[in-house]
């Protein structure tokens, strides 16, 4: 299925948004976040910043003016639970860094951590698009890219997750946006 509206979530920096952006040649129609300002990517344009409640409960989907079967959610690092009634109601997707396909342990906060404090068990690592549901990264896998475990340094493990994570988005919403420009 193709949708015409995108809307990112987000609670960090918002670079990958940036980068799948410029990727896709595609924005967002709108973009939430729970981040601090001053710590947001210069090149993500935000149109709204929720406050700690509004984070909580989603509740600004419901003031939003999109048909909500023709509206992608995506979660690029929204460090927050969906509420249960937001998943039943909108088509929403997460990005996971971790490769829950075959390591389903992963699932849960702060994989990547997991992987890197136990690498000898992970002969690959990688990432996963997946469906939200109540159940927290319980969802119907979409994507998922993956790269064998490489040495080195902390900053190495990163950015292979990085862009284990950018291929897997930048496939998934390849297939499923209509480009509006």
């Amino acid at each position: 299925m193709k949708f015409s509206n995108w809307i990112a979530l987000f609670s960090q920096t918002g670079s990958e948004i940036a980068d799948l952006s410029s990727a896709l040649n595609r924005v967002p129609d709108f973009v939430i976040t729970n981040a601090k300002l001053d710590q947001i990517d210069s090149r993500v344009e935000v149109d709204f910043r929720v406050n700690k409640e509004e984070a909580k409960t989603l509740d600004i989907l419901e003031n939003l003016n999109f048909n909500n079967d023709d509206t992608l959610i995506t979660l690029n690092g929204w460090l927050r639970i969906v509420p249960p009634d937001k998943c039943n109601k909108y088509n929403i997707y997460n990005g996971h860094p971790g490769l829950i396909t075959k390591y389903p342990e992963l699932k849960g906060k702060d994989p990547q951590k997991r992987v890197w404090e136990n690498m000898a068990s992970y002969p690959e690592i990688g990432s996963v698009v997946h469906r939200v549901v109540a159940e927290v990264d319980a969802g119907e896998v979409m994507v998922e890219k993956s790269v064998k475990t490489i040495g080195g340094a902390w900053n190495d493990h990163l950015g292979a997750l990085r862009k284990t994570s950018f291929d897997a988005w930048y496939s998934f919403l390849k297939e499923r946006l209509y480009n509006k420009v």
